[in-house]
């Protein structure tokens, strides 16, 4: 990893976190969905979001592919590639519940360590790990872009769940069942915000 040049001082400005926080009536906080493609951790996170939107929370939604589209363009699919993925998207959120947002991240993100190392770099205080547990069988049934399909023809390496580990988180801030109903899971992580004291409504 590249060390920082000497000359690069960090700053700190005059509106803080907790200014921003107050403006926006809410903690700043991610909310990291991890899971095996498929399990519904992109479906959960924006209904999560149209919800809190309505209820006049600031949120953002970063999600695998679309951080790809810019962001992590120049990544590819590597085991090292993929963990520079994961540091960028921790970096960004990290800068956007400085800002007092509430942030959703949509990663499959399968090894522990590098969930870990964004948990360090948010704070614990600030990390809500989201657990969705989907079975194999059942993501690979719904298969929405094809991608275990590919998988099991040889035409995608290192494809998590076929070739490659996923290691389910062992103790989430929340354990969800992907085969619920989505209102159910979304009416379970705004119960778990509501008792964290992060939203109000």
């Amino acid at each position: 990893m590249a060390q920082h040049d000497e000359n690069v001082v960090w700053h700190d400005h005059p509106v803080t976190r907790a200014a921003r926080e107050q403006q926006h009536g809410h903690q700043g906080v991610v909310l990291w969905f991890t899971g095996l493609s498929g399990s519904g951790k992109s479906t959960v996170a924006g209904a999560l979001e149209q919800v809190l939107h309505r209820a006049g929370v600031s949120t953002y939604l970063l999600d695998g592919d679309n951080v790809r589209h810019g962001l992590c363009r120049d990544l590819g699919f590597s085991e090292s590639d993929r963990k520079e993925n994961i540091r960028r998207v921790g970096e960004v959120a990290k800068l956007m519940v400085d800002a007092g947002l509430v942030v959703l991240t949509a990663f499959i993100s399968p090894h522990r360590a590098e969930r870990q190392m964004v948990r360090e770099l948010i704070g614990d205080d600030r990390f809500i790990e989201v657990f969705v547990d989907t079975p194999l069988a059942v993501c690979e049934a719904r298969d929405p872009k094809g991608l275990y399909k590919k998988a099991r023809a040889g035409e995608l390496a290192n494809f998590t769940g076929i070739h490659s580990l996923y290691e389910a988180p062992e103790a989430p801030e929340i354990h969800l069942e992907g085969e619920q109903l989505v209102t159910n899971l979304t009416g379970q992580l705004l119960d778990l915000l509501r008792r964290r004291d992060i939203i109000r409504s």
